[in-house]
């Protein structure tokens, strides 16, 4: 059988003040009406049943995701955050304990899917695929500039339309590097979505990460993992297993997508005005150019003779920022978390 796990636990510190521990990022209607993790689920929907559906989350954020996601009733919650290598060998053995039969998907709750149709034929590929072969599946997004700051990953050789082997990973590459790698066509973006069997990708923990393996194989209730999971190495599966396997294999994305990173990618989802400025919520503006304004209906931002701005207005904070530095707000929300006074507004 089919599971996919949502890896949902990310704290969203770029998208500040919006976004807060107990509701970040992916428990917020960023560029639709619905949720980035409600809409996560919709588009994956007619592949994976609920009871088929597991979301690891962390503490604080399990009754949102609950109240959110009312059908799903598999949902983890990790003690701490242990970034994506833990995460997921923890989803591997709630499910092998269930079905270790199983081939499971891995997408991150936050993610902007623009062709539906395209990413859930390439899922059904994908998911054939790893039913068949002893294969780490990676879906690689096909690049559509040179964005520098993407993973890439390099293509091997052939499989067929599809598919590829993989030939390496790279880190978010300079300019100039990331536009050489547009041009050749052989990277693709690296989206963080995966698809195995669970025998394949519990073998490369094995492998790779034993000690980490047999601490996750270890935890048996709600208490071990609370004095188990802590311990574990804070570190990526890219890192941790994908670029050491010798069996990963790249499916081709043919979709769009976007990871939303920052305030400054929300103006690639809706529609601007004649200058270029970008509105969720009430905003008039005089001389104003490339802005982004996020508010709601009952707070008016005015923005007079100011250029590509972020503007982010809340009940309990407001966020002014350039838009070509809205990724430093992650190094605003780590000030403020030193800072008595403020941890509340986090």
């Amino acid at each position: 059988m089919n599971w996919l796990v949502i890896m949902g636990g990310g704290s969203g510190e770029r998208f500040w003040p919006a976004s807060r521990r107990k509701r970040p990022k992916q428990l917020l209607p960023i560029v639709g009406k619905r949720t980035m993790i409600q809409e996560t689920v919709a588009r994956l929907r007619p592949l994976f049943p609920a009871s088929r559906v597991l979301v690891v989350t962390n503490q604080e954020q399990v009754r949102e995701v609950r109240r959110q996601l009312p059908k799903i009733r598999n949902v983890v919650a990790e003690p701490v955050g242990r970034n994506t290598a833990p995460c997921i060998a923890l989803a591997v053995s709630f499910i092998a304990e269930r079905d270790p039969n199983a081939v499971m998907a891995v997408v991150p709750a936050d993610a902007w899917i623009g062709d539906v149709t395209r990413y859930q034929e390439t899922f059904r590929d994908a998911l054939t695929f790893a039913a068949n072969h002893e294969v780490l599946i990676t879906i690689g997004i096909q690049p559509t500039m040179p964005h520098t700051g993407y993973g890439y990953v390099q293509l091997g050789e052939r499989i067929s339309d599809r598919f590829s082997k993989a030939n390496r990973f790279v880190e978010k590459p300079d300019r100039t590097t990331a536009e050489q790698y547009v041009a050749s066509g052989q990277y693709r973006w690296n989206a963080g979505i995966f698809v195995w069997s669970l025998r394949a990708i519990a073998a490369a923990y094995r492998q790779h990460q034993p000690e980490m393996w047999r601490q996750i194989e270890s935890i048996r209730d709600a208490r071990t993992l609370k004095r188990v999971y802590p311990k574990l190495e804070k570190i990526s599966v890219d890192y941790a297993i994908m670029e050491k396997a010798g069996n990963v294999v790249v499916a081709n994305g043919d979709f769009a997508w976007d990871d939303v990173g920052d305030w400054a990618a929300v103006a690639r989802h809706f529609p601007a005005d004649g200058a270029g400025n970008v509105a969720r919520g009430a905003i008039a503006t005089v001389e104003a150019a490339d802005c982004i304004a996020v508010s709601d209906e009952k707070h008016l931002i005015g923005l007079v003779g100011v250029k590509d701005l972020v503007v982010v207005h809340t009940p309990y904070a407001t966020l002014v920022c350039h838009k070509h530095q809205s990724q430093k707000v992650r190094e605003l929300v780590k000030q403020l978390a030193g800072q008595r006074k403020h941890r509340q507004l986090l």
